[in-house]
């Protein structure tokens, strides 16, 4: 019962602010405020030391499913409760767990509607831990799909100024694409009779039948991701989200697009995949290279970084679908690794807008004169996002380009261009943050960080900084189960071939 108690615990600690709230009077609204925070905060530690038990009972050289745990709910119709891990899925399950307490205490200034708050992100954090350990389709889409309630309503109450137009444009566009999945979903289960996704990856679906199917699915993936020409929902979400809401937003909510290729896409419909695989490098570079170029032309930090992450998954699409050891590895890691690094200047952000009220560009400058430790901080985070060696940003790009180059050296080049342009961009925009003398007599008063923001910000600066040094701390525990994604596939495409 080891992955529902990590999946459901913070569901539990939901649940426990929400009988403060009913047991308590109007007048004791400050002190159910405090404790939402801490039964928040302790619930969410309490989540990630249960990942990390879990970590601790994996078994990498294992490529199969583990630590399952299954129920059956209708057994006629060949659908149940059943959760496991493998090692495509297990590191998100721990990414998720450690992102949510850094989320919270960058959440410990919020005044509005505080306990509802703390609710939203532990529903949150439930239902996207479910995505990476549900092997049941119908209960994958139920988690997949669940997400979206309690990341609308973040967006769409606790947002900017026009909140409720990215909230809606964010539910809008990614539950279009997911509904075209449900009925690809309905499919397979007419076909397989089962929605377990175990026997589903091994059953063959004819290679006509694959096509639509996986046109199906991309149509969802494709958004969550997201990948141009979908992506335009995202720099709207980011720029009016809570800056928590940015972090769970592009660290943990993105991947989920990728996980689904992953586990249903490229295991599923090898043929439509290989098929389809010169679409999706031609959709990546320009991912890639269009969403960098925009990037550098923002006045917005927040937008510029939300350009940046459609730019690096991009490279994560790219390395999937290369369906080489080194491209995948490569794609994975990427994927964590952002996860870290985006959450990690979306925080930077929240620093100086909680300061300043503002996210232009424009009105900051000589930062360092004020703010040193900050300035240090955001320059080791914009170094790792343009991938310094040293940093987990070089590892997941140069394995995700090397992977690409294996079999596409026009997708590789053009990730390289990418790279470049990241590196233009990023550092353009710290010399106009940081650097110069400080002309805006508003920013006299600016202060350094405090400790709170310190102790938000180290796991993140060791993560980067071990996971840079130590890259075999992800790809060991691929290894296995990308060297099984491959081999199977490389022999479904060669029995095709016959």
């Amino acid at each position: 019962m080891l992955l529902s108690a990590v999946t459901f615990a913070p569901l539990a600690g939901a649940l426990v602010i929400t009988l403060f709230k009913m047991f308590s009077r109007a007048e004791d609204s400050a002190f159910i405020e405090k404790n939402a925070r801490g039964v928040a905060l302790l619930t969410t530690l309490v989540t990630f030391a249960l990942s990390i038990v879990v970590m601790m009972r994996f078994d990498a050289s294992n490529p199969g499913f583990q630590l399952v745990e299954e129920v059956n709910w209708f057994s006629d119709f060949g659908m149940g409760y059943r959760m496991g891990v493998d090692g495509l899925s297990v590191l998100f399950v721990l990414l998720t767990a450690f992102l949510m307490p850094i989320s919270i205490l960058a959440s410990w200034k919020i005044e509005k509607r505080v306990a509802d708050y703390m609710i939203a992100f532990l529903v949150l954090e439930t239902l996207m831990i479910g995505v990476f350990c549900a092997l049941d389709m119908v209960l994958f889409y139920v988690f997949f799909e669940g997400g979206l309630i309690p990341m609308f309503l973040i967006i769409g109450v606790w947002g900017g100024a026009n909140r409720v137009y990215a909230a809606f444009k964010f539910f809008l566009y990614t539950l279009l694409g997911s509904v075209l999945m449900l009925v690809a979903m309905v499919f397979m289960f007419q076909q397989a009779g089962t929605t377990d996704i175990t026997v589903l990856l091994e059953h063959d679906f004819a290679a006509n039948i694959q096509t639509w199917l996986w046109l199906a699915f991309f149509a969802s993936f494709a958004v969550k991701m997201p990948m141009w020409p979908v992506h335009t929902w995202l720099p709207d979400a980011h720029v009016q989200a809570p800056t928590a809401g940015s972090v769970i937003l592009a660290g943990v909510l993105l991947k989920m697009g990728g996980y689904g290729f992953l586990r249903f896409s490229l295991p599923m419909f090898p043929d439509a995949s290989a098929y389809f695989t010169p679409l999706v490098f031609v959709l990546s570079v320009i991912a890639i290279i269009y969403t960098s170029l925009v990037a550098f032309r923002q006045t917005d930090i927040k937008k510029l970084i939300a350009y940046s992450s459609v730019a690096h998954m991009g490279l994560v699409t790219m390395g999937l679908f290369a369906m080489t050891e080194l491209g995948v590895q490569g794609a994975i890691f990427q994927m964590i690794s952002h996860g870290v690094i985006s959450g990690a200047l979306f925080l930077a952000v929240g620093v100086i807008y909680d300061r300043m009220h503002t996210r232009e560009i424009a009105f900051y400058g000589g930062l360092v004169h004020r703010m040193p430790v900050y300035a240090a901080v955001l320059a080791l985070f914009t170094m790792a996002n343009v991938g310094l060696p040293g940093t987990s940003g070089f590892v997941g790009e140069i394995m995700a380009m090397a992977g690409t180059f294996q079999v596409s050296t026009w997708a590789a080049a053009g990730a390289a261009v990418g790279v470049i342009l990241s590196a233009v961009y990023m550092l353009n925009a710290y010399k106009a943050l940081v650097l110069g003398d400080m002309t805006n007599p508003k920013l006299e008063a600016i202060n350094d960080m405090n400790v709170r923001e310190w102790a938000i910000f180290m796991p993140l600066i060791i993560a980067t900084l071990v996971l840079g040094f130590f890259s075999t701390l992800i790809t060991d525990v691929t290894a296995a189960s990308v060297e099984q994604l491959i081999s199977n596939y490389q022999a479904a495409i060669a029995a095709s071939a016959q």
